[in-house]
C-alpha cells in the first residue's frame, strides 16, 4: 500500500507524519503515533464517542476518520482543551460533580461540552442531552455528567 506524509494542525502547530498507510484511522495515529491517549478506544465502530476529537470545530469519531481526510485540518483532542496552569471549566467541573467515573467516556463527553459550550454557552436540558447523544456511559447514569455540563455554565 502507498504511504504519504500527512500533515494538519494540533494545538497551533503542523503535525507532519512520514510514510502513514492512508486507511489508518485518525484514532491510531492519535494514540500510537502521536501519543495522545487521552482519546479512548471503545467500541471501534462510532457508536460510543468515546475516541471523539474535533476536527475543524466539530466533533467526530476519530475511530471513523481515515487520517488522510484530515490533510490541513486543525485536529483538537482532550490533552489541548487544557491551558498549562488551569483546567478547561468543563473538566473542572466534571471533577467538582463526579461526572467522570472509569475514564473511558470522559474525554469524548469533555470534549462533546466543550463543543456545545462553544456554541451555545447557556443551553438547557435538552439542548445538553442532546449535545451529549453521541456519548454513552455505562458508569455514570449521565445524572453526574449532565449536572457538570450546568456547573461548567455557570463558571
Amino acid at each position: 500500500m502507498e504511504t504519504r506524509t500527512i500533515r494538519f494542525i494540533r494545538r497551533g502547530e503542523v503535525v507532519a507524519l512520514p510514510n502513514v498507510p492512508p486507511d489508518r484511522t485518525l484514532l491510531e495515529v492519535l494514540r500510537e503515533d502521536l501519543g495522545c491517549t487521552g482519546t479512548k478506544e471503545g467500541c471501534g465502530e462510532g457508536e460510543c464517542g468515546a475516541c471523539s476529537v474535533m476536527i475543524d470545530g466539530q466533533i467526530v469519531n476519530s475511530c471513523l476518520v481515515p487520517v488522510a481526510q484530515v490533510a490541513g485540518a486543525s485536529i483538537q483532542t482532550i490533552e489541548g482543551i487544557a491551558s498549562a496552569e488551569q483546567l478547561h471549566a468543563v473538566q473542572q467541573a466534571f471533577i467538582e460533580c463526579g461526572g467522570a467515573q472509569c475514564g473511558i467516556c470522559t474525554p469524548g463527553m469533555v470534549l462533546a461540552a466543550v463543543n456545545l459550550l462553544e456554541k451555545n454557552p447557556s443551553p438547557n436540558e435538552a439542548e445538553i442531552r442532546n449535545g451529549l447523544a453521541g456519548n454513552l456511559c455505562r458508569c455514570t447514569g449521565y445524572m453526574k455528567i449532565f449536572e457538570s455540563v450546568v456547573r461548567a455554565c455557570q463558571k
